[in-house]
């Protein structure tokens, strides 16, 4: 079965093409080559089990023939934020509404507006689809929190920036809170699939302070909408594997195109147990981007691992620690340094970012064994990468021949495992 393995990987370097695809890679070097392909079905993550996106719509003012309303998007995700080219939010109207105006954002298609004479509304469609605008749009034409792009961060690496906005007049709908129909069947791409939102659902209106905090007012009427992610979801796009070999130069349409390696990941995640101290090891964390164009902002990875409640230094890396369970420190998020590491490159000599880490051990628990020292689950941006059985592992004793002058443990062999997520439009 290795052998099998090891004569599937063994291909020239060269560029390949890549569509959408529905697997994990990992491959685990310490004598021995393991191949798993997995997928994560469910919607909820143990990690950030309340993480989402919530969407409110806050009807503002009536007009004669409707409402102005703000809509606001929240992700309160932990660790997935969404990149450029950025959201795409879309409804379909109960009725014959049709929007009049928009700040901040705008649909993509205006449809049939043949009916009006004189004004004629921003869009007429029962299904809008809307976007964001770029940054350096006209003042008047933003409202806060718009005009970024479509990009969300998430919110436990940079919350003002994980909320965005825009401002909709709506015509043809009821003008009073017994009147107004609810909008139905929201969708959210992000900017692929990957997300389902629930139906609009009335709450409390929601309350305004002013900005010198003296004054509070509220919405006539709000309705908020939920948005789960599932990989699921956002695997069940283009299903071929791979497509046909490049010649070693990158292709300029719109599909992935990658480095042909052994694994065929377009990104991997690199996890060396680097030293062993008396009290102390240590662990090289590397990321590399084998995809020629696609290049990531913001990148987020997060790691489950028993020890990662006694953290004593991250090198490189922002580091954030993860309780979703309150009382257990089993999970930390690990980010880049602004301006210095936060972009993840493409593809080539600048493709990669590396840290390490220094923990401190706890001798009732720490251990080599049946692969102790690795993972317990990883995800890069928000995708998780599915991992072997621990049995699976390769391990080493918990000590090693040592040079005492140094005081320092040092392993015969170095234990590495290389996490390779293949995910990715």
């Amino acid at each position: 079965m290795v052998a099998e393995e090891r004569k599937l990987f063994d291909v020239e370097d060269g560029v390949l093409g890549l569509h959408h695809s529905c697997c994990f890679t990992i491959a685990i070097t310490f004598w021995l080559s393991i191949l798993v392909f997995a997928i994560r079905t469910d919607a909820y993550d143990p990690l950030d089990p309340n993480g989402n996106i919530t969407i409110t719509w806050d009807v503002m003012s009536w007009t004669p023939d409707g409402y102005v309303a703000v809509v606001k998007m929240q992700n309160f995700q932990m660790y997935r934020h969404i990149m450029s080219p950025g959201w795409t939010l879309g409804w379909v109207w109960p009725k014959k509404e049709v929007i009049w105006s928009m700040v901040g954002a705008q649909t993509t298609d205006q449809g049939d507006c043949s009916r009006f004479k004189g004004n004629i509304p921003h869009c007429c469609r029962k299904d809008p689809t809307v976007v964001d605008f770029l940054p350096g749009v006209p003042y008047n034409q933003q409202i806060a929190n718009c005009c970024k792009g479509g990009v969300l961060a998430s919110w436990g690496q940079d919350p003002p920036n994980a909320v965005s906005a825009f401002q909709v007049s709506v015509g043809q709908a009821g003008t009073s809170n017994k009147t107004v129909r609810l909008p139905k069947n929201f969708t959210l791409s992000a900017p692929g699939p990957g997300y389902s939102c629930g139906p609009a659902k009335n709450v409390k209106p929601s309350i305004f302070l002013s900005p010198d905090g003296r004054r509070k007012t509220q919405a006539l009427m709000t309705w908020n909408i939920t948005c789960t992610y599932s990989q699921m979801l956002a695997q069940s796009g283009d299903s071929p594997l791979l497509t046909k070999p490049g010649i070693n130069t990158p292709r300029k349409d719109n599909t992935p195109l990658l480095q042909c390696t052994r694994h065929m990941c377009p990104v991997r995640v690199h996890w060396h147990v680097k030293l062993n101290y008396q009290k102390y090891w240590r662990v090289k964390i590397a990321i590399t981007n084998f995809n020629y164009r696609m290049n990531y902002t913001d990148w987020t990875l997060v790691v489950q691992h028993p020890n990662l409640n006694n953290v004593t230094q991250v090198f490189s890396f922002s580091y954030k620690p993860l309780l979703p369970y309150g009382s257990i420190n089993d999970t930390a998020m690990f980010y880049g340094i602004k301006y210095y590491n936060d972009l993840l490159m493409e593809a080539g000599p600048q493709g990669n970012i590396q840290s390490e880490l220094l923990l401190e051990k706890d001798a009732q628990t720490f251990t080599f064994k049946q692969g102790w020292a690795f993972p317990r689950k990883v995800y890069f941006n928000g995708d998780e990468c599915m991992l072997p059985p621990l049995d699976a592992y390769p391990y080493l004793p918990n000590i090693a021949p040592v040079k005492v002058t140094r005081k320092v443990l040092t392993f015969l062999a170095p234990i590495t495992v290389l996490i390779c997520l293949l995910n990715f439009v």
